[in-house]
């Protein structure tokens, strides 16, 4: 298998999750770098120059809302998936989960 070939498909299929994946995870308040480590440790592994402007547009449409955190030595922006954002979830969600079962009936070759 031709590795660049397949990398750049998993980097296009993947680019399409990560949204998914970050609304999911941000259910519970999180900071940028935490995200990032979650998603790995989940198998989800996102670059930073990624996931930075991913989450700042994703606050820009109302899908997280965010705080700062300056308890600590170094202040941390939080964000969390907004009641819209749950919402786009679910139905993110939901047509994740119908063209998953059409591609696992597509492969099985059940098509019709």
């Amino acid at each position: 298998m031709d590795e660049d070939l397949l990398g750049g498909h998993l980097q296009e299929l993947r680019r399409g999750t990560v949204v998914l994946a970050c609304l999911s995870i941000l259910k519970q308040p999180g900071y940028g770098y935490g995200l990032l480590e979650a998603l790995e440790r989940a198998g989800f592994a996102v670059e930073a120059n990624t996931l930075y402007p991913l989450l700042r547009r994703l606050e820009k449409q109302g899908l997280l809302t965010s705080s700062w955190d300056t308890e600590e030595a170094r202040p941390r922006k939080f964000y969390t998936t907004s009641e819209q954002g749950t919402e786009l979830l679910d139905a993110l969600l939901k047509d994740w989960e119908a063209l998953h079962a059409s591609i696992r009936r597509l492969n099985e070759g059940k098509a019709s």
